[in-house]
């Protein structure tokens, strides 16, 4: 069995997008000029890293971890972590916990201060692995307008 968590390679787009429908999504995008663009956008910078846990060549699980330049916290930046998911049929192994250990590993070496990251599930399962991630929901309040 081959088993890994790596970064995103440029092949994965497909399979990653088929992942997203664990997440939200509804259907996977039209491969669009604008989808390719976009791909091709999140490849060239260096702060935008997609992780993924991969078993015998399929992603079960992924989060994204952008890393965002900042003027305070002397001059430190922060990580934001977003679109965590595991496939349905993998979940509860703990894949989702090592694409997170991942993103802190990224996160600590570009010397951020902290990594954040919203979740909308009021589940207390999810706040509990958030929770068991290390994260805590007690120091910030986090406030979403959302954009059409």
């Amino acid at each position: 069995m081959s088993v890994m968590v790596r970064e995103v390679y440029k092949n994965d787009l497909n399979e990653l997008l088929e992942l997203y429908l664990h997440l939200h999504e509804e259907a996977i995008p039209e491969m669009t000029e604008h989808l390719k663009n976009t791909w091709d956008a999140i490849l060239r910078d260096s702060n935008h890293h997609i992780i993924v846990k991969e078993i015998d060549g399929k992603l079960v699980s992924s989060c994204v971890c952008v890393i965002i330049p900042n003027l305070t916290r002397n001059i430190r930046p922060y990580a934001f972590i977003e679109n965590v998911v595991t496939h349905a049929d993998y979940r509860g192994k703990g894949y989702a916990t090592e694409c997170l250990d991942y993103a802190k590993r990224i996160a600590e070496n570009a010397n951020c201060y902290k990594m954040m990251l919203l979740t909308g599930s009021k589940s207390e399962a999810t706040m509990r692995f958030y929770g068991n991630a290390g994260y805590n929901s007690t120091d910030k309040t986090a406030f979403i307008q959302w954009l059409e």
